[in-house]
């Protein structure tokens, strides 16, 4: 596909207008992709004075995006004050991505990247999804457990095979059904979006140093190890259980393409630790490509010019990246 990056622009009182206007600024000196922004357009105007140009097609927007940064927008969204967010702002949020996500399904849209939303507006407003992940995998026709979230940076991708729950649910939800479907998914989605024939999966431990042989935990034993001679079985190149202290360091991440690991802040706390401003979340198993940026709305911050785009640019690039590997791939 030949259409632009589309992004949608998360909360307009957040630093997502901020830092799609600053990745349009690093436009060259980055080299990036044509890319269109959706939402409300005062948005941008609030925290930046550079060039806009209104667009309604698609078509249009390599033609002006050398000059200026091309923005659809959805509708009014109220009186948008930076740091300030509201319900108004929150349903504009929602209308820029299902638009934004309704125009890379259709083709119009090479990739989606989705900006920063905060999840306490959304829910005032009635949105059912636990985020935004959940939300674009429905519209896509994929079911929400099929869909699954990799994080990403320079040397270190991460898969938490739970997300948001509490810690003391996460021995019962780890089951051997659960690592199957996730493990599945992500080796295919290595080749499929990065282009890496025969991908290196490790998985982490739940317990420390990998439950000890039992000693300090059983779920190594009765879980993780039927899950992974069953993948080893199917082909899949697979290690583990590992302690997981030890396989975030530079000599134990070059033996692996992907960790998956039990729970959210087990492979979180890794990535954004090394890579905090240019981590990308990339949604795997859905038929479009979808990145984020990995980091929240910073309401703290927004409007006083102090966002960090490199998370923008860093998940433009895989976007731009991943749909090329599957344009390959499909005329292969």
């Amino acid at each position: 596909m030949d259409g632009p990056i589309v992004i949608s622009m998360g909360d307009p009182a957040g630093i997502g207008p901020e830092t799609i206007a600053k990745a349009w600024d690093a436009r060259v000196e980055r080299a990036l992709p044509p890319f269109v922004a959706v939402g409300d357009r005062r948005s941008i105007a609030r925290v930046w004075d550079g060039p806009v140009a209104a667009v309604s097609d698609l078509n249009v927007v390599a033609e002006v995006f050398p000059d200026a940064l091309p923005v659809l927008t959805v509708e009014d969204a109220g009186d948008i004050v930076p740091g300030q967010p509201d319900a108004d702002g929150a349903r504009c949020a929602v209308r820029a991505l299902e638009l934004a996500t309704g125009l890379v399904r259709s083709g119009a849209g090479r990739a989606l990247v989705t900006g920063p939303v905060s999840k306490a507006q959304l829910y005032q407003i009635g949105f059912t999804y636990p985020g935004q992940t959940e939300f674009v995998a429905e519209r896509c026709g994929i079911a929400r457990d099929n869909a699954v979230m990799m994080l990403a940076g320079p040397g270190l991708r991460v898969v938490p095979m739970t997300t948001h729950v509490a810690l003391a649910e996460v021995p019962g939800l780890l089951t051997v059904e659960l690592m199957l479907a996730k493990a599945r998914v992500t080796a295919r989605a290595m080749t499929r979006n990065f282009g890496i024939e025969r991908p290196r999966l490790a998985f982490a431990g739940l317990n420390p140093h990998a439950g000890e042989d039992g000693a300090l935990g059983q779920e190594e034993i009765e879980v993780m190890r039927p899950a992974i001679e069953i993948l080893r079985e199917e082909g899949i190149d697979v290690r583990g259980p590992l302690a997981a202290d030890t396989m975030f360091h530079a000599r134990a991440r070059a033996l692996y393409d992907v960790a998956l690991c039990p729970y959210h802040d087990q492979a979180l706390v890794p990535l954004k630790t090394l890579f905090f401003d240019d981590g990308v979340n990339i949604t795997l198993g859905l038929p479009i490509v979808r990145t984020s940026p990995d980091h929240g709305t910073a309401f703290g911050i927004a409007g006083k010019g102090l966002a960090h785009p490199g998370a923008t640019i860093a998940a433009i690039l895989m976007a731009a990246d991943a749909a090329t590997h599957r344009a390959r791939a499909a005329n292969a």
